[in-house]
């Protein structure tokens, strides 16, 4: 009976162990980008960083106004030749205002994947509240599995704040989303920023979270900040 139980008990830490595993680790996922970002001329080559969504990695603050400069694509692009001073990197930013996961999914081969690159970025779930989670939820997954038959790293985010939702209400549309989105990057064994858990953490805390968004929806720099820091704990040297 003794042994029975024993055996059990090793099975579940086993099934748990196996489980977070998947999660891709942040120190060592782009070991190999990391390397290649360290390396000088004539030793070097370029490395394409590709962020695909909406509105918000597109630089969209106060609607229509756009500050690509400050938006979080280029933030990590500022934050990485801090850190990799040698480093040639194409920061490529293929999202679309307005647009969602579905939308985003139907031109993914000829207008993400064309730019053959070595990270991609996913960031749709503001915009995926309009089609519900099994819609957004396929049409991630098709975007994954085909970045990953390319040899792409692929790192997903959760999403930034809406103002018109309650960020510590469990069944608000956005916290549903980002739960997807955490299982997603578990199944598939790819990177996972969780950018609505950091924002969710400052409310818990009885930060006015406002502070960071220029509009509803839409974060300002600070906000945009708090995505790249999010991010660099991926690119950091290790």
């Amino acid at each position: 009976m003794v042994e029975k139980f024993v055996g059990v008990i090793f099975g579940l830490y086993l099934f748990i162990s196996i489980a977070h595993a998947q999660v891709a680790s942040e120190q060592l996922y782009l070991d190999g980008i990391t390397q290649e970002l360290k390396k000088e001329w004539p030793d070097n080559r370029t490395i394409n960083l590709v962020f695909h969504g909406h509105s918000v990695p597109s630089g969209y603050f106060n609607t229509p106004r756009v500050k690509t400069l400050q938006s979080y694509p280029h933030l990590v692009l500022r934050g990485i030749k801090a850190h990799y001073p040698s480093a040639v990197v194409n920061v490529i930013t293929t999202s679309i205002g307005g647009e969602q996961a579905e939308q985003g999914s139907l031109r993914f081969e000829e207008q993400v994947l064309t730019h053959r690159p070595d990270v991609l970025f996913i960031d749709y779930a503001l915009n995926d509240r309009k089609i519900g989670l099994e819609r957004a939820k396929e049409a991630w997954a098709s975007m994954i599995i085909k970045a990953k038959e390319r040899g792409v790293k692929v790192i997903l985010l959760t999403p930034t704040p809406d103002l018109a939702e309650d960020i510590l209400d469990d069944n608000a549309a956005l916290a549903r989303h980002s739960r997807q989105i955490r299982d997603l990057a578990s199944r598939y064994r790819v990177g996972l920023v969780d950018v609505y858990a950091s924002f969710r953490e400052k409310a818990a805390n009885g930060e006015d979270i406002s502070g960071y968004m220029s509009q509803n929806n839409h974060p300002n720099k600070r906000g945009h900040e708090v995505v790249c820091a999010l991010i660099m704990r991926f690119l950091r040297e290790q």
